[in-house]
C-alpha cells in the first residue's frame, strides 16, 4: 500500500465524517483509515440504551455501517450500500467504548463485499457485520 493511498484514504474519511451529522452526534471517532480498511470508535451513551440497560441494536448497527462507508469509500470512488446484515454476539451497556473494524473482503469493479467487528476495547467481540457495496463512477472528493 503506497502513501499516496492513504493519504487519499484519510481525505476520503475526512470528507464522509465532515458531512456525517448522524456519526458526529453519536460520538464517533475515525481511529485509523486506509485503502480498503477503517477503524471508529464510540463510547455507549445513556441514551443509546435499550429497555433491556444494552446498547440498542440500531446504535451497533450505526457504527458497523459508518465504519464500512469509511473504508469502501477509502478509494475515492463514491460507494454506498446494496446490503447489510449484522449478528449480535454479546451486549454492550452504558460506558463500553466500542471498535468497528471494517476490512475489503473482496472487491470487484463495481461491487464489494466488507466484513466488520464490532468490539469492546477488550477485545470481546459485540457484533459481526457483512455489507455489499457498490460503487459509482463519481469520486469522494472533488478536485
Amino acid at each position: 500500500m503506497s502513501d499516496q493511498a492513504s493519504v487519499l484514504a484519510e481525505r476520503c474519511s475526512a470528507a464522509l465524517h465532515a458531512h456525517d451529522y448522524c456519526a458526529q452526534a453519536m460520538g464517533m471517532s475515525i481511529v485509523e483509515v486506509g485503502p480498503g480498511h477503517a477503524v471508529l470508535r464510540m463510547c455507549v451513551r445513556k441514551d443509546m440504551l435499550n429497555g433491556h440497560a444494552t446498547a440498542h441494536g440500531g446504535m451497533l448497527f450505526s457504527l458497523a455501517d459508518t465504519a464500512f462507508a469509511h473504508a469502501c469509500n477509502s478509494h475515492n470512488r463514491r460507494t454506498m450500500a446494496s446490503a447489510a446484515s449484522i449478528e449480535f454476539v454479546h451486549p454492550a451497556v452504558e460506558g463500553d467504548v466500542l471498535l468497528a473494524t471494517a476490512r475489503c473482503v473482496q472487491q470487484g469493479r463495481r461491487s464489494g463485499v466488507y466484513d466488520i467487528s464490532v468490539c469492546r476495547d477488550d477485545g470481546t467481540t459485540i457484533a459481526l457485520f457483512r455489507g455489499r457495496s457498490l460503487s459509482t463512477d463519481q469520486p469522494v472528493l472533488e478536485e
